[in-house]
């Protein structure tokens, strides 16, 4: 569950992470943050690459940090960068999330301005990962029966 508290330090760390984004193309910095089921919050910044391909997004990054820490139960998800409007995930970051967060899982897309908005004047925009990518392709498609091949 994300209380308060645990809202408020997932939205600082987001903030936190994009100070070490690597936007030397860009010039757009984001940070993520996931909320972990045991509290621990893991930070991911985007890093970008000369070859465009190579580049990482913030919420790839903050993905893959964590599952390589072992954490694969995630509580929420914030995502902030350097406009002052709330700016969705990609499409590939979608699709990562998808992988590993439950369709009902909150993201917060924070605006740069933020504590200075509330929600109804442009502040922080919550999702969910569902509404992120409705239909989506998920781990448990596979499960699904096949026909045999060449049938």
């Amino acid at each position: 569950m994300l209380t308060e508290d645990n809202r408020r330090n997932l939205i600082q760390a987001a903030i936190q992470a994009k100070e070490y984004a690597y936007a030397r193309y860009s010039k757009f910095r984001v940070g993520a943050a996931f909320l972990c089921a045991d509290d621990t919050i893991i930070k991911g910044a985007n890093v970008e690459n000369a070859s465009w391909g190579g580049t990482i997004c913030a919420e790839r990054t903050a993905a893959v940090k964590a599952v390589s820490e072992g954490c694969k139960d995630f509580i929420a998800l914030a995502v902030t960068m350097d406009v002052a409007a709330p700016v969705s995930p990609c499409g590939i970051c979608r699709q990562v999330l998808r992988e590993f967060c439950a369709l009902d899982m909150p993201i917060l897309l924070v605006p740069a301005d933020y504590p200075k908005k509330d929600a109804e004047d442009g502040g922080i925009l919550e999702l969910t990962v569902g509404s992120l990518l409705p239909h989506s392709f998920g781990p448990e498609d596979l499960e699904l029966p096949r026909q045999p091949a060449g049938v």
